[in-house]
This record gives C-alpha cells, sequence and structure tokens, in this order.
C-alpha cells in the first residue's frame, strides 16, 4: 500500500514519541496523556483529510494541534521530563510534519 508520505513521518513521530512518554514520570499523567491524545487526534485527522474533499478545515485543525504537540513538548523539556536531545530529536520530527503541512496546503493538492 503506498501511505501518504505526511502520514508515515507521522507515525515516525508517534513510535518516538512513545518511547519516551514511557519514561515520564507517573504523577504527570495529564501532561503524558496529552501527548499522547494529541499525536492519535493528528493522525485521524490526517487519514481524514486525505480522502476528504473539504480539506481546507481539516488542515488547519492539523496545524493547530501540531502547535499544540510543540507546546507540550517545550513543557516537557522545561520540566526535565525529556532531554535536550530526545527534545530536539522529536522536534525536527514535527518540524518535518509541519513543512509538509504547509506545502500541502500551499499547493492544495
Amino acid at each position: 500500500m503506498n501511505e501518504f508520505r505526511i502520514i508515515k513521518n507521522f507515525k515516525s513521530f508517534i513510535f518516538t514519541c512513545n518511547d519516551v512518554l514511557d519514561n515520564f514520570p507517573k504523577k504527570e499523567k495529564v501532561l503524558r496523556d496529552k501527548l499522547q491524545s494529541t499525536c492519535y487526534d493528528i493522525l485521524e485527522l490526517l487519514e481524514l483529510a486525505n480522502i476528504s474533499d473539504e480539506k481546507a478545515e481539516l488542515q488547519k485543525k492539523i496545524i493547530s494541534k501540531i502547535s499544540m504537540l510543540d507546546f507540550y513538548l517545550e513543557i516537557s523539556f522545561k520540566r526535565k521530563y525529556i532531554c535536550e536531545k530526545q527534545c530536539k530529536n522529536m522536534s525536527d520530527l514535527l518540524l518535518n510534519v509541519t513543512k509538509m503541512m504547509y506545502g500541502w496546503i500551499k499547493n492544495g493538492v
């Protein structure tokens, strides 16, 4: 199956994120759950936008949720739940997906 490249890259982000979330402190259940649920929400929206005729609104929601993920990562780093290397790696993966999203929006594909 030829998978949409943004989805493939975002799945890679999710796998990396899940590995990192395993080491979150138990007291940070809310932040961990928000990170995880936002990831799955974005994946669901990507799948839906890929097959939908009304892509524009879904794409805006995806960009918004990606911004929230970035914020959750920032909080995680500032609270020292993730190290600088993990934060950079995850941010790079997220930046790649974000660039692809803006390209998708710009090209109107």
